[in-house]
């Protein structure tokens, strides 16, 4: 198996959490990228037209995108139980769109302040981005995640690493005791160590 891998990603760590949790991460060849939202990545647009990581190869060659697909793709390949049936798999899911959403909203408040021309960044765009991913946390605050495992809690894990990567700036443990110590908890996993992100 290959990933077209990026060490700063949350959505290639989410993978790569999976990954080590099911013993599988030892079999996933990490492939270079340079996909960016402006200056696409070559390599990758021949597998996936979007131009973006992750993008996974199995072992007989099919092509996966995007994160949500590979991590349900090791799921069943590793016989395990991110997802869960019936109700479950729906909070579950519901849990890990929470996470993509925080992410999404926070990539794009970092696109504009990194990647927009200074006198074109729009504030109103960024503001709004941003009371996103704050209302995503307060929302993790009211959770009771506890011990549980799946593809929602590791979603919004990678959120609040990555916040804590490219955010530091905005605090997101004031006020959020709880959420605070179940991230400080969920973070000491093997897994979450070893996809910290770089760059």
């Amino acid at each position: 198996m290959k990933i077209y891998f990026s060490p700063a990603s949350p959505y290639v760590r989410k993978v790569m959490v999976v990954a080590h949790e099911l013993g599988l991460a030892d079999r996933i060849e990490r492939l270079p990228s340079a996909a960016g939202p402006v200056q696409r990545d070559a390599a990758i647009r021949q597998h996936n037209p979007l131009g973006q990581v992750p993008t996974f190869f199995t072992d007989d060659g099919t092509v996966l995108y995007d994160s949500r697909v590979i991590c349900e793709y090791l799921d069943d390949l590793g016989a395990g139980s991110f997802f869960g049936s019936g109700a479950t798999r729906w909070r579950n899911l519901t849990d890990a769109a929470l996470g993509d959403g925080l992410l999404g909203a926070a990539l794009l408040a970092r696109y504009e302040a990194v990647l927009r021309p200074e006198p074109l960044r729009w504030a109103d765009w960024s503001r709004g981005q941003l009371e996103k991913v704050t209302d995503a946390v307060d929302r993790v605050e009211g959770m009771t995640l506890g011990s549980r495992l799946d593809i929602g809690t590791v979603t919004i894990a990678c959120g609040l690493g990555y916040l804590d990567f490219r955010f530091p700036e905005l605090d997101w443990r004031a006020g959020r005791p709880r959420a605070a110590a179940w991230y400080a908890d969920f973070a000491r996993r093997p897994s979450m160590m070893a996809t910290a992100p770089a760059g």
